[in-house]
């Protein structure tokens, strides 16, 4: 089964948003264009509460994009972002949401960020998105979505880990940091997983 795992296409993320990705909008289009060629589809939601471990303003005398330890694993603190019930937290209103059949939500816990739409950063807690997965039989996962450099990253590592024939759509993603995205594109080529466009489906 071909699956599109779509992440992280929020509000806060866009252009104006708290914590936004360079012409992030670029991509609602191309995803929305795509999302024919599924058998299922399934998103990924950054989903914090507003006391966060990984925001700046919880932490005193820090501001964003600091980095901090917290036990013992390099922590980048950022702006407020995706707040549980905000608007800032839902999806962008031109996602056409209607095929999904089910959103996964991470960074719940306050304690231990989440990038990944698989487990928290210290693999302690699943989402329970590969049992999810596997039980629905998907064989190919192609992953899009915001940010290309961060939680798409490292989405497809852990999905690759758990097994899954990967594939990154680069048309339908946006890094944070463009220049810091070249190696994470050779990180992802080193696990042999295919970079690909939308139209190359």
């Amino acid at each position: 089964m071909k699956t599109l795992l779509i992440i992280d296409v929020q509000n806060d993320f866009m252009p104006g948003g708290s914590l936004a990705v360079p012409e992030a909008d670029k991509i609602v289009p191309v995803i929305n264009n795509m999302q024919h060629k599924f058998d299922l589809i399934v998103a990924a939601q950054d989903w914090h509460p507003k006391n966060h471990i990984s925001f700046a303003s919880n932490h005193d005398g820090k501001s964003a994009f600091d980095e901090i330890e917290i036990q013992g694993k390099k922590q980048t603190l950022w702006p407020n972002h995706c707040v549980q019930g905000t608007k800032g937290a839902e999806f962008h209103s031109d996602l056409n949401t209607q095929r999904w059949e089910a959103v996964f939500r991470k960074g719940t816990d306050k304690t231990i960020d989440s990038y990944s739409a698989f487990y928290d950063n210290g693999h302690l807690k699943s989402t329970g998105l590969s049992g999810y997965l596997k039980e629905k039989g998907t064989s190919q996962l192609f992953l899009c979505g915001l940010a290309a450099d961060i939680c798409v990253y490292f989405s497809i590592y852990d999905a690759f880990k758990e097994g899954f024939a990967c594939f990154f759509i680069e048309d339908a993603s946006q890094p944070l940091d463009s220049e810091g995205f070249k190696d994470i594109k050779k990180k992802i080529t080193d696990l042999g997983i295919q970079i690909i466009s939308s139209e190359a489906i």
